[in-house]
């Protein structure tokens, strides 16, 4: 499909209540496919929360009861992949008939991760993404991803990515997923800065695709009566302000940037301006050098315990 309509939902879940927020999910989904889009964006930990605000009880070589019954009440509303929790955005993908790519927080036995699954028109959950480097105080909450979920996917609409947030300030990530042929490269975030749209136009200039970021709008209010956040407790305090962006593949700005609430941005797809683009500029095709700059990508899953790891070959052996 050359041309369609994509969307970027800029709103915040019901933090730390998982059933809710799948149920806002679903409405959300279908409200943006009535503008007409076959392709919807949501934020970055949509399911269940990103956080704002929280330390989790931490302090260095401290940490408190509190602090921990934080962590549990954070890990009770992730979710697992595959669960029934993602059997209802598989569903709300379906019945929207539309392709979806959703910000969640992933359970994995005892660690949380901040992941982006996409899922096609329909249910089928195309590929999973787990954020490599969480930032700063993330990394007390989320587990680190490998290179084993870094998909890039063929769908009807063209083939569709996901970075996560800081992650798009990884330039050898950012080369990984050009040289995948990526089209629709999405980057869900909780970067709510002024700077945040200069980064989504480079990453478009760069990679000569279309960049849809999405943001929460996210309020004291959205959150638990019980929710420590350092910006306090009026509810009308605004802990996340969005600033969703859909950019082109020449970094002209489609739609936003959107900081006064709860919204959906809609823009046009055109396909053909990627081929238009790339005619004076394929980072990973004619305006590579190889013969001096090579990036080499191990996609292996790197568990903690692998059994006849001596069968395991290290695919960096050999350089």
């Amino acid at each position: 499909m050359t041309t369609f309509k994509a969307a970027v939902v800029q709103a915040a879940p019901v933090v730390f209540d998982c059933g809710r927020s799948l149920e806002k999910l679903a409405d959300l989904t279908a409200d943006a496919a009535r503008t007409g889009a076959r392709l919807i964006v949501f934020p970055e930990a949509f399911i269940s929360a990103y956080p704002k605000g929280l330390d989790f009880g931490a302090r260095v070589g401290m940490r408190s009861p509190e602090g921990r019954e934080d962590f549990r009440r954070y890990w009770t509303s992730a979710v697992a992949v595959p669960s029934p929790e993602t059997d209802a955005i598989s569903a709300a993908a379906r019945a929207a008939n539309v392709v979806l790519v959703v910000g969640v927080i992933e359970r994995d036995g005892g660690t949380l991760y901040c992941t982006a699954l996409m899922f096609g028109p329909d249910g089928t959950l195309l590929g999973r993404h787990r954020k490599l480097m969480p930032t700063a105080m993330e990394r007390l909450v989320w587990g680190f991803g490998d290179g084993s979920t870094l998909p890039v996917v063929d769908t009807d609409l063209g083939r569709l990515g996901t970075v996560i947030c800081w992650e798009n300030y990884m330039p050898l990530l950012r080369m990984a997923m050009y040289a995948k042929g990526i089209e629709l490269y999405c980057a869900p975030t909780a970067d709510d800065r002024d700077t945040w749209l200069a980064t989504m136009q480079h990453v478009a200039l760069e990679g000569r695709c279309f960049v849809l970021s999405a943001c929460q709008y996210l309020k004291r209010g959205d959150c638990p009566n019980a929710y420590p956040a350092v910006q306090g407790d009026d509810p009308e305090t605004v802990l996340m302000r969005g600033g969703s962006c859909i950019i082109d593949p020449l970094g002209q700005v489609l739609a936003g940037r959107h900081f006064d609430g709860e919204t959906i941005l809609v823009a046009e797809i055109d396909r053909a301006q990627i081929p238009r683009g790339k005619y004076d500029f394929d980072v990973a095709g004619h305006y590579a050098r190889p013969d001096i700059f090579r990036l080499h990508v191990n996609e292996r899953p790197m568990p903690a315990v692998v059994a006849n790891a001596q069968a395991t070959p290290d695919p960096f052996e050999d350089e």
